[in-house]
């Protein structure tokens, strides 16, 4: 048994004709290299850094004393601001309890969440009685898609000021990387993130690419890994703690970026004959590799919900994040998009993943 509530049966059952994700051996860069999540990573990786005492005080709040997975230096995170990112009606429509922030938050208490990642208006709402129950981490910037025509963009909707006296443990911001709007918005992340660790609150970038021309000959290079690695250490450089990161899709967005006599960034062919194969395992460390080998913790996105897949969809994803060697999971739509129970249930069986003495290390 992996856990009281996942067989190893049931796990491979889930995983269907992907469970060969179990069994994968990873050939390019090794574990013994990486910073491996742990009860101890705040002892043994973040308290060398120049982070102060209350973030790592915090820190340790979010990895072990919080939610199922407490003790395990693993994180599984709720994450809910899709209310501005994608509309309060397409978000909330199929559960509309979600409309009301308590709702949210208690999603993630009875779901054995660490921490809950939502707007500083949801979080403002209740924070006299949930901050003291349960990490925040207070998103400070958004897309609003009201404006016409839709444009996307990352504004600063909150300050850090504002996160530190709601009780916030951690601040999250985007940077859409690749982007017009880029330039700009690295500064004012990097300068939020320097504020945040001043007072004491941890750090979690969203690290997004979004250019129209990273979509080449038909294929969609957005989640490819070279170019999201290189988001992620960018996100490294400006002090992200934890690195937000869509799981990696495919690979090679700079070889197909600068084919046709296009010019476009510097890459290695090592990158892809040495350090990544076409393994999703593979392909999600490289993306670790660039959180300066798991000093930054990389914690992958759940996505969209599909309806009766996302069980299987979210503990698939699990399952390649930790043998990569990643932190954890931030799963919001695939479980708040459905009823109470439903929703607690597919945040457990992702905390099963990490708790399960099977699945291991690549």
């Amino acid at each position: 048994m992996t856990t009281a509530q996942m067989s190893s049966t049931r796990l491979e059952e889930l995983l269907g004709q992907d469970a060969d994700l179990l069994t994968h051996e990873c050939r390019t860069i090794a574990s013994e290299h990486l910073h491996l999540p742990g009860p101890d990573f705040v002892d043994r990786v973040w308290a060398g850094s120049d982070r102060s005492p209350q973030v790592l005080k915090n820190l340790q709040w979010l990895t072990n004393g919080s939610g199922r997975l407490r003790g395990t230096g693993y994180v599984s995170i709720l994450p809910v601001d899709q209310g501005i990112e994608h509309s309060g009606g397409a978000s909330f429509a199929p559960n509309p309890a979600y409309f009301d922030p308590a709702n949210i938050v208690e999603l993630a208490l009875e779901g054995g969440c660490n921490a809950v990642a939502s707007t500083v208006g949801v979080l403002g709402a209740v924070s006299r009685t949930y901050a003291h129950r349960i990490p925040f981490i207070a998103k400070l910037n958004h897309n609003e898609f009201l404006s016409y025509p839709n444009a996307y963009d990352q504004i600063r909707f909150g300050s850090v000021q504002r996160a530190w006296d709601m009780g916030a443990a951690g601040v999250g911001a985007t940077i859409y990387f690749g982007s017009d709007e880029s330039r700009r918005q690295i500064v004012e992340v990097a300068e939020l993130f320097e504020r945040a660790h001043q007072l004491g609150m941890f750090t979690v970038l969203w690290c997004y690419l979004r250019n129209a021309d990273f979509k080449v000959d038909g294929v969609d290079y957005h989640a490819a890994a070279d170019l999201t690695g290189q988001a992620n250490h960018l996100g490294v450089t400006i002090q992200a703690d934890i690195i937000k990161q869509k799981l990696p899709e495919n690979n090679g967005g700079y070889n197909a970026l600068n084919q046709n006599g296009g010019v476009y960034g510097k890459t290695n062919k090592l990158v892809y004959s040495e350090l990544t194969t076409d393994n999703p395992i593979d392909l999600t460390r490289y993306q670790l590799a660039n959180c300066y080998m798991g000093r930054a913790g990389l914690i992958n996105s759940g996505g969209a919900s599909s309806g009766e897949t996302d069980l299987a969809e979210a503990v698939r994803t699990a399952v390649i994040n930790k043998r990569a060697g990643g932190m954890g999971l931030i799963s919001g739509r695939k479980s708040f998009q459905r009823p109470l129970a439903e929703g607690i249930a597919l945040l457990n069986a992702i905390q099963d993943v990490y708790l399960s003495p099977e699945v291991t290390i690549a």
